[in-house]
């Protein structure tokens, strides 16, 4: 039996999170090195340490056996403009799974504790961005019933 816990991240899992943040960085700098750097950080200590106290901002993380083996950033966006319906999207920044551990539904998991998260507070949808060079995670959240909600496109001028 899988003895895991999803939990809000706390401040002693900076070093884990930083960890899986570079994860999230070779795969993108992999893809797009144009775009992303080799090295570096999304975020620092400090906005992360912020977006963990912040509960418009919560991160969760996946920890079995004390190591956290994924996590998952989250951002309440709140809508009422415009043309736009008024409306509480769950905007999903960031979900990642350490790469030992992948192929153990962990991001499945996550996904669905995200998921009913956002049901418990009064969330119209959940919202995500997928770069077109990691087709894996396009896939997996296919898998989970999400489809397109608009199509970023771009062309280099350079």
């Amino acid at each position: 039996m899988d003895n895991h816990v999803i939990r809000p991240a706390q401040p002693r899992d900076l070093e884990a999170v930083n960890g899986l943040l570079r994860q999230v960085l070779k795969v993108h700098h992999d893809g797009r090195p144009d775009l992303f750097r080799e090295t570096g950080k999304k975020y620092t200590d400090e906005q992360l340490l912020r977006f963990f106290s912040n509960p418009e901002t919560p991160v969760f993380v996946y920890e079995r056996e004390g190591a956290v083996l994924g996590y998952a950033f989250c951002a309440l966006q709140h809508q009422d403009s415009g043309s736009l319906m008024p409306l509480t999207t769950l905007y999903l920044d960031d979900l990642c799974v350490d790469q030992s551990a992948r192929g153990q539904h962990i991001g499945t998991v996550l996904f669905n504790f995200v998921k009913e998260f956002a049901r418990e507070k009064g969330c119209y949808n959940i919202t995500l961005h997928v770069w077109a060079c990691n087709p894996a995670a396009r896939s997996f959240y296919e898998s989970l019933g999400m489809t397109p909600q608009y199509t970023s496109m771009e062309t280099l001028v350079l």
